[in-house]
């Protein structure tokens, strides 16, 4: 079986050669680079399955390196370590096309334990996505990433199709946000709950021409999710 491919980006040497030691040890291949423009080489060489992008690199920063990834690959995961824990430094990232975060000082085992967590939920989204949902006059197909209708194609993000697809599997409904963090992104966490909210305005950019779908804030509470 190939070995997944992890390309790390982190200009702490130390550092990145513990994250490449550690990765390796648990059946990662790991390419490591010390810089955000060797990283970005690297990816357009080796294509890896996850990346792990240092925020502050020299020659091209985290967030940078990220919206590059995004313009070849809205699928692979992108994740950010930083030493800051500043919110708009957390919604920077998520805004860069990020899909998790890593706050300096970590341990092996939770970045190790995030990395399986994430490639666990993506490969059941691979094999159980299997149904269609129809959203007024767009068709969403998860195993795609897109949502289509006559006219037009739009190719979602992998956590943007996550995200739709929950909403699909629960009309009408009121969940709450705790609810649907935990279901989409793993865990209930005050950080992913405002990435969850600039997602949710995402999604309801690209359903404004259906009048039959909305997508409600149910302020102190959750969304929910309309179809007439």
């Amino acid at each position: 079986m190939q070995k997944i491919k992890i390309l790390v980006a982190e200009d702490d040497l130390q550092l990145g050669f513990i994250i490449k030691d550690n990765l390796e040890e648990a059946g990662f291949e790991v390419i490591n680079c010390p810089d955000g423009e060797a990283a970005w080489e690297h990816y357009q060489k080796s294509t890896p399955d996850l990346c792990i992008l240092d925020v502050n690199m020299p020659y091209r920063d985290g967030f940078s390196l990220a919206k590059k990834i995004r313009q070849k690959s809205d699928i692979v995961p992108v994740f950010f370590l930083t030493a800051k824990s500043l919110e708009e430094d957390k919604l920077k990232g998520f805004a860069s096309g990020g899909d998790d975060y890593i706050v300096k000082p970590f341990s092996m085992k939770e970045l190790l334990s995030r990395i399986q967590v994430f490639l666990r939920r993506n490969k059941m989204l691979v094999t159980e996505s299997t149904k269609n949902f129809p959203i007024g006059r767009f068709t969403f197909v998860p195993e795609e990433l897109r949502l289509k209708n006559d006219k037009e194609t739009i190719v979602l993000t992998q956590r943007e199709s996550e995200l739709l697809e929950f909403l699909c599997h629960h009309p009408n409904k009121v969940l709450k946000r705790e609810e649907i963090l935990s279901n989409v992104w793993g865990k209930n966490d005050f950080f992913l709950g405002r990435s969850m909210d600039v997602f949710m305005t995402r999604l309801r950019k690209l359903l404004v021409t259906e009048p039959s779908v909305a997508i409600e804030t149910i302020h102190g509470v959750g969304y929910r999710f309309t179809i007439l």
